[in-house]
């Protein structure tokens, strides 16, 4: 019998074999400086997305010969190549600019050390290898007096989340000053309940916010109603708060990193409404700065178009013209003038192009007002992805499948089946003819409220209501039973979301459709269980996810006998954004692509009082259906999105 390795020292090896990597990622780091050295010289762009597709390619096949998963690989290798790219991108502009390179930046930022402004700041000088010199500022009209009067060299502004949406506060400075925007840095925003060691969530009575964590964590504290709320003017204020405190009741929400500078304990992780949580940050300067051409360039300009029927459809006419992307378009009111708007856009774009200078000066003939707020290096950066059948297992058995599915017709494509199925559940039906009209509902959710929203839907004209998030509904089986019952009086149609492969045995007894979310649509595991079942699925496009691989995830289902199969495009993310964009092109591809029924989500992308101006282009591209979102589970319906809604859908059938 071999004798048992003692734990300290496997301990010991792996702690030695960590030191090992993390020697050799800074070696690789130092060398991917060496080929931003060389692309300095000839010019190069500064991704190559087919060698880096090449090298996942070769690094997951040697990967499995070591028993290694595909998927672990990926994830890791995107990590590195984006520290890669982010470190090339950095260093090359710094040699653009030679002005700007100093040992030490001093930071200007909201609030106190371990604020989220904070960790923004320390990341970027982290970046360019600096020290910061940390100047905490209580809002932010102070960060941008410290940055105009040179008490700063920079200025942080977080300008959106991904769960909250915009920073209006800061829209409005910017529109005042006449700093230049100069980069950007997003990051992960992990919202913790952050309190004094010993507490637990039973203790806590009252908890301290900045409103925007308040905003991205509402699902959370509306099961947590008991909790007082005291809003503050930073994170850091909150933990600040929490930390004299003499009492162990109150807590704060932050992050686990901030919250240990304050020596307070993460009690409750993952607050925030949505799983990926990521907030945007602008930085400011005295002086514009000059983006290498190689280099992903944004620029950001705001412009008022005046009062006349069109005139944002003419100035968005010149970018499109030009064949430029814009990745933001937010629209603030002008002080002093009554329902006048000014305009703030991100366009993906170098300021020196051809063609954004030729479009500006277009611009300038048409707007009443415009101006360059700044353009940076754009430092999201989209992760490199290999086809769907790359990831499979290549046994022989998989090899053979492979060449069967080639030498016939796909299952989903029209050359399989000329004709598009039709597939109808009560009153719901996918055509293009009349779109299916389905409204999502968030969970948890009281019975009582459910039955009122449901007849106010009803008489809206939706055909079906999706409920979301099983596992937050307590008491789910017999709170299902008594849903369905309400759906059924009123003959509304019942999906529901599988979320987690757990969410299927229960959700199975109670959908009359099932809907795969889009994080789940890689699972092969959980999509060969869908296409056992006789329930009509829709798959949800994964928004990183291109055409080819939903329709894979679509032919898995279909080769197991399901052949009531809808695909849902909820979205992409695009050209480096953490947001989400409607992706029309898509839905066109997917229509000349596929006999399958093809509906579209524009909710993650569009505010509800903009889905209107879209919907024509929706309809002419013949979807066949559209999905809305509640935008609170908490509350009756208001008036406004009552109204909303009833235009949206009167716009959808006329």
């Amino acid at each position: 019998m071999s004798k048992t390795i003692p734990l300290n020292q496997t301990r010991e090896q792996i702690t030695a074999l960590d030191n090992e990597l993390l020697t050799l990622l800074a070696k690789r780091r130092e060398l991917s400086l060496n080929v931003a050295r060389s692309k300095e010289v000839d010019i190069r762009p500064i991704r190559d997305t087919e060698r880096e597709k090449d090298l996942l390619a070769r690094l997951v096949k040697q990967g499995r010969e070591k028993g290694l998963d595909a998927h672990y690989i990926i994830s890791l290798y995107q990590s590195i190549i984006e520290d890669s790219v982010l470190n090339q991108q950095a260093f090359l502009h710094g040699r653009a600019n030679p002005e700007t390179q100093k040992p030490r930046y001093i930071a200007a930022y909201l609030g106190a050390k371990g604020s989220y402004s904070y960790l923004a700041a320390t990341r970027y000088c982290a970046r360019r290898q600096v020290d910061m010199q940390e100047l905490g500022c209580h809002s932010f009209d102070a960060i941008i007096q410290a940055v105009e009067s040179g008490q700063a060299d920079y200025g942080f502004l977080p300008i959106e989340n991904t769960s909250s949406g915009s920073i209006n506060e800061v829209y409005d400075v910017l529109q005042h000053t006449r700093l230049a925007i100069v980069g950007e840095t997003t990051i992960e925003v992990e919202h913790c309940l952050l309190a004094q060691s010993g507490s637990n969530i039973n203790h806590i009575k009252t908890v301290y916010a900045h409103p925007q964590p308040i905003s991205q964590c509402s699902r959370y504290l509306g099961m947590h109603g008991q909790f007082k709320l005291e809003y503050c003017s930073s994170s850091a204020e909150a933990m600040e708060k929490v930390k004299q405190s003499p009492t162990p009741n109150v807590a704060a929400i932050g992050s686990a990193e901030g919250g240990a500078l304050y020596q307070l304990d993460a009690i409750e992780k993952g607050l925030a409404n949505q799983k990926i949580n990521q907030s945007r940050f602008i930085v400011v300067a005295q002086k514009p700065v000059d983006v290498p051409e190689q280099l992903p360039a944004k620029s950001t300009l705001i412009m008022a178009t005046g009062q006349k029927p069109g005139a944002l459809v003419d100035a968005l006419s010149v970018l499109k013209a030009h064949h430029l992307n814009m990745s933001k378009l937010e629209s603030r009111p002008i002080a002093g003038t009554p329902w006048e708007e000014m305009f703030y856009l991100d366009i993906e774009a170098n300021l020196s192009s051809t063609a954004m200078k030729t479009a500006l000066k277009e611009l300038e003939r048409i707007t009443r007002f415009i101006k360059v707020l700044g353009c940076y290096p754009c430092e999201s950066v989209k992760p490199t992805h290999l086809a769907h059948q790359e990831l499979m297992l290549d046994n022989h058995s998989e090899q053979i499948e492979q060449k069967t599915e080639h030498s016939q017709p796909l299952r989903y494509s029209k050359n399989y089946k000329m004709n598009a199925t039709q597939i109808k559940c009560g009153q719901l039906e996918f055509n293009t003819a009349q779109p299916a009209a389905i409204i999502q509902v968030q969970l948890p959710i009281e019975v009582a409220l459910f039955e009122q929203q449901v007849k106010t839907l009803k008489e809206l004209g939706f055909q079906a209501v999706q409920l979301r998030g099983l596992h937050l509904q307590p008491d789910v089986n017999s709170t299902l039973t008594q849903m369905k019952r309400t759906l059924e009086h009123f003959n509304l149609a019942c999906i529901i979301v599988i979320e987690h492969e757990s969410d299927l045995a229960i959700a199975t007894h109670h959908a009359d459709l099932l809907l795969l979310d889009s994080a789940q649509m890689y699972n092969q595991s959980l999509l060969m269980q869908l296409g056992s079942l006789l329930l009509p699925i829709i798959i949800e496009r994964n928004p990183m996810a291109n055409i080819e691989a939903l329709l894979s995830a679509s032919n898995t289902v279909l080769s197991q006998g399901n052949q009531q199969v809808i695909l849902c495009d909820s979205g992409i993310k695009v050209n480096n954004s953490e947001h989400i964009s409607l992706d029309l092109a898509g839905l066109v591809l997917l229509k000349n692509t596929t006999h399958l029924p093809v509906i579209t989500n524009p909710s993650y992308a569009i505010e509800l009082s903009q889905i209107t101006t879209y919907l024509p282009a929706i309809k002419n591209l013949s979807a066949d259906g559209i999905v809305l979102h509640l935008s609170l589970s908490n509350q009756v319906i208001t008036s406004d999105e009552n109204t909303l809604f009833n235009e949206i859908l009167h716009s959808l059938y006329h």
